[in-house]
């Protein structure tokens, strides 16, 4: 997890997929449109345990018109390049995009091929309905990536927003959401993971060492064996139900 460490990650888009009407007396439309990315909406949790939660936020600064324009995007199906939908390299191609308050709104013309076929199909039918996009960015450094935390309910929420990126590769159609799965992020996954445990860890102990206290030798009786194991084991149960 170092600051200057790039890391490629996909968000998803529910929801933002149609295809476009043609005008009366034109032969049917094949053009599909729909927002790859949009600005300032929450993402589903990414990661979760029983106290945290972590979600990602693109901000309107991280996309623009000349940073697009800078890509080599292919529109694809299920992030599968052999299903070349379209391409935009460096501004030009058969992907078109605009930005406005709302997102990036992309359209293009479903290929007459299997894949353009197939894609055209389910878009028209409504099985396909979101789309996602794959981007990199420094997501460990504070300038490309803020990150704000709040405590709901007992439950720590870290919000991720996106502020500056290195780079976006491909759109997709897709039916749901694909989250990052490379060796990389499932390792920074269990280091965040293994951390937080730790913490909750070492906080058990010290809410343990608060709630049994030690009191002078000359201001305790004398307990009897009985006594102290009787003691001892429900300073045991306490310790293990907080462990849990």
């Amino acid at each position: 997890m170092k600051a200057n460490e790039i890391v490629k990650r996909t968000i998803q888009t529910p929801g933002e997929l149609f295809v476009r009407e043609s005008a009366p007396g034109e032969a049917p439309s094949r053009k599909i449109c729909g927002y790859a990315i949009m600005f300032n909406t929450p993402s589903v949790v990414l990661e979760k345990d029983t106290d945290y939660e972590e979600r990602e936020v693109i901000d309107p600064k991280a996309v623009t018109q000349a940073f697009l324009d800078s890509c080599d995007i292919i529109m694809t199906m299920y992030h599968d390049r052999q299903k070349v939908l379209a391409r935009s390299n460096k501004g030009k191609g058969t992907l078109s995009y605009k930005i406005d308050s709302k997102g990036v709104l992309f359209e293009f013309e479903a290929p007459k091929s299997p894949n353009g076929d197939e894609a055209l199909e389910l878009v028209k039918r409504g099985d396909i309905t979101g789309c996602s996009f794959i981007f990199t960015t420094y997501y460990y450094n504070a300038d490309y990536v803020k990150r704000t935390t709040k405590k709901v309910n007992g439950i720590e929420q870290v919000t991720c927003r996106v502020v500056k990126m290195t780079g976006i590769y491909d759109f997709t159609i897709t039916t749901k959401p694909a989250y990052p799965d490379t060796s990389v992020e499932a390792r920074e996954r269990a280091e965040r993971e293994a951390k937080r445990k730790a913490e909750r860890k070492a906080e058990a102990i010290r809410e343990i060492r608060e709630r049994i206290g030690y009191q002078p030798k000359r201001n305790k009786p004398k307990k009897s064996k009985a006594e102290f194991i009787r003691e001892l084991r429900g300073k045991v149960k306490e310790a293990e139900t907080i462990l849990m």
